[in-house]
């Protein structure tokens, strides 16, 4: 019991908020695009990763789909290291490991998951 409450408080809390993350770079909130701007990205990117966090965010949290939460789980790995990686090389001190705590979470969160959220799904392998 312990370990599936586990699963859904890390596993809600990325999903809402890459959902509000989304809502910002899609809305072009004036934080969003400074943000960008004074990492030296395109505002193209913002719109491509608001696109990918809002899908992800819907793939981690409905039933079904295992290997669509497998892809969900890599995308979010790649661009929270990426995301690290530019904020620090942009010298912007504590904010540039908030990136690595939503990595913490979202390893609890794939670690704990339960196996029909898994791919291959682990009751499949059962005979």
């Amino acid at each position: 019991m312990t370990r599936k409450v586990i699963y859904w408080v890390t596993t809600g809390l990325l999903a809402g908020l890459s959902a509000f993350a989304a809502f910002s770079y899609l809305a072009g909130s004036p934080q969003a695009v400074q943000g960008f701007a004074h990492l030296g990205y395109p505002q193209q990117l913002r719109i491509i990763l608001g696109i990918a966090k809002f899908l992800g965010a819907i793939a981690l949290v409905v039933p079904g789909f295992p290997k669509l939460k497998e892809w969900a789980y890599a995308g979010f790995t790649f661009a929270w290291i990426s995301a690290f990686v530019a904020h620090y090389l942009a010298k912007d001190g504590a904010e540039a490991y908030m990136p690595l705590v939503l990595l913490l979470f979202l390893f609890i969160s794939y670690v704990t998951r339960p196996a029909s959220r898994q791919w291959p799904a682990m009751s499949e392998l059962k005979p």
